[in-house]
């Protein structure tokens, strides 16, 4: 485990939804970019708040393409549904970029949009001097779990950085607190917007799921995105933070808006 010397500040923007521009050790990392106009992508299934079949996604981006993906060293995709990859992203970002990747299969569709520089994250992947760990994450409960798929968080590590976990689209289980347990992150992102369907379970963090989150790490600052992004979300940013309210956690738990930095 690295031991923090000389702690830099790290940037976390919120773009929109679960794509993030991560500022660690000097390099920028984009994260599960959805960059698709509001309203122009597929319906996807029946959102369980509403019986509206509502096209995704629910705001435009707060910021131009062209400035989110300057400078950008590296993306992480975390898995390839609609909302963390999208036609947009494809054809924005240049074909050379480093791009990381949970498994084969996702590395062919990526490789196949043409993309040269790809690698499958492993639990000891670097980039350049940044130490990048794959997690477990569970897309899922019940039977809506196989209708996810896989998904993979990440951990990473620096010398001069706090330890940055990123869980993923998750929902709280043992391996998120293994995670925990294995890493100590001090700055975790959790997708926290409690997605749901007409059937079926949860699909990411609950409200509940964030509070396990803060009680297996205390110490961490909690970063909760995925939040209003598509029609599927259910928890709104008002009634996360009316939550943390109650249970005295509200200095533990950072609630982005689209746009907004975070330094931490």
């Amino acid at each position: 485990m690295y031991h923090n010397q000389n702690t830099r500040i790290m940037n976390i923007q919120l773009i929109r939804n679960a794509t993030m521009v991560v500022e660690y050790a000097g390099k920028k990392m984009l994260v599960d970019p959805m960059f698709s106009k509001k309203g122009t992508l597929a319906r996807g299934p029946m959102p369980a708040k509403d019986w509206n079949w509502k096209k995704n996604p629910n705001n435009d981006l707060p910021l131009p393409i062209e400035d989110i993906i300057k400078d950008i060293d590296f993306v992480f995709l975390t898995h390839l549904h609609f909302d963390h990859w999208d036609k947009a992203a494809e054809e924005a970002l240049p074909k050379d970029i480093k791009i990381f990747v949970q498994d084969e299969n996702d590395r062919k569709v990526i490789a196949k949009a043409g993309f040269t520089n790809l690698e499958i994250l492993s639990e000891n992947s670097k980039f350049e001097d940044i130490q990048l760990s794959r997690t477990k994450a569970q897309h899922g409960k019940g039977f809506i779990l196989k209708l996810a798929g896989q998904v993979t968080g990440m951990v990473m590590q620096h010398p001069s950085e706090k330890t940055l976990y990123i869980a993923a689209d998750t929902v709280w289980y043992e391996e998120v607190e293994n995670t925990i347990t294995k890493f100590n992150p001090e700055v975790i992102v959790v997708n926290g917007g409690d997605n749901r369907f007409v059937i079926g379970d949860q699909l990411i963090m609950s409200k509940e799921d964030i509070y396990k989150t803060h009680q297996a790490a205390p110490l961490a600052d909690i970063v909760v995105v995925h939040m209003e992004g598509v029609y599927h979300n259910t928890l709104t940013r008002q009634a996360l933070r009316q939550f943390v309210n109650q249970k005295l956690i509200s200095n533990s738990i950072i609630i982005p808006e689209d746009g907004e930095t975070i330094q931490l």
